[in-house]
């Protein structure tokens, strides 16, 4: 199938490690210029090199802050200067921590609604002129089945991936006239760089081994294990693509059929 990509400029927030560097790369593999952003300059530029080596796409590394709305309107501005236009925004930079109410501070609460949450109204904000100029645009959520599959543990995440579940909604309904659509993507867990801090962390708060803790949510897939990159990344490339530029104002969950409550009920027997 043809996603009729090539040629398309693309823009990925954490586009340096992770999800949203395998989403980079699967864009480039389609025909997209990319441009990843991400605040490392080091990390980026690997990653950018890595990716060009890779596809032979055209590929920019920009270092910015999404916590910074300066910063963020700044790499916005000079990747249209580069590019000349911007057709799809991938909003994945950011994590919010998880943990328990007893042990979560009011700055880790800010924190996770920061990036994980106004990055993206930065970044959205700062691409929308561009794309109703060109009456044209995508822009993809990477948010978090946290938002709609509740976790003692993960109340954070879920408050700011509720926030942006519910601005990926609302901005459907208000520049489709544009021509420009939203969906968001809800990731369950994930084999990336920080897996193995999220397991140590849920291993701590809930008083158990890492070893149980990463078989707590193999048990809660059905699948029986966590999502690897590429299949998130395959599945974002399609939705970022014109084939499924209709599917707007809606969220898809990439998380394997993930049932959380069974985490909680593995926890009452511990």
């Amino acid at each position: 199938m043809d996603l009729k990509l090539t040629g398309k400029v693309a823009v990925v927030t954490g586009g340096s490690q992770g999800i949203g560097k395998a989403i980079a790369r699967a864009l480039a593999g389609e025909g997209c210029a990319v441009a990843i952003i991400a605040r490392h300059k080091e990390t980026l530029d690997a990653a950018a090199g890595e990716i060009k080596a890779a596809t032979g796409a055209r590929i920019s590394a920009v270092v910015a802050d999404m916590t910074k709305t300066e910063q963020v309107n700044r790499a916005i501005e000079g990747i249209v200067a580069e590019f000349g236009r911007i057709d799809i925004l991938v909003n994945n930079a950011g994590a919010a921590p998880g943990g328990v109410l007893e042990t979560l501070s009011d700055e880790d609460w800010e924190s996770g609604l920061q990036l994980k949450f106004l990055g993206y109204v930065r970044a959205t904000r700062a691409v929308i002129p561009y794309m109703k100029k060109q009456k044209s645009g995508r822009v993809v959520n990477l948010i978090g089945n946290d938002g709609i599959k509740h976790s003692y543990w993960e109340i954070v995440p879920g408050a700011a991936n509720a926030a942006g579940q519910n601005l990926t909604l609302s901005l459907a309904g208000q520049y489709g006239r544009f021509n420009i659509s939203f969906v968001a993507v809800n990731p369950g867990p994930v084999r990336t760089e920080r897996w193995d801090g999220l397991i140590k962390a849920m291993a701590r708060d809930m008083k158990i081994t890492t070893d149980q803790a990463n078989a707590r949510a193999a048990a809660s897939i059905p699948l029986g294990r966590i999502a690897e990159v590429e299949e998130v990344a395959d599945l974002v490339t399609y939705l970022a693509s014109e084939r499924a530029h209709y599917v707007n104002g809606t969220m898809i969950e990439v998380d394997g059929g993930q049932q959380k409550p069974l985490m909680d009920a593995m926890r009452d027997k511990a």
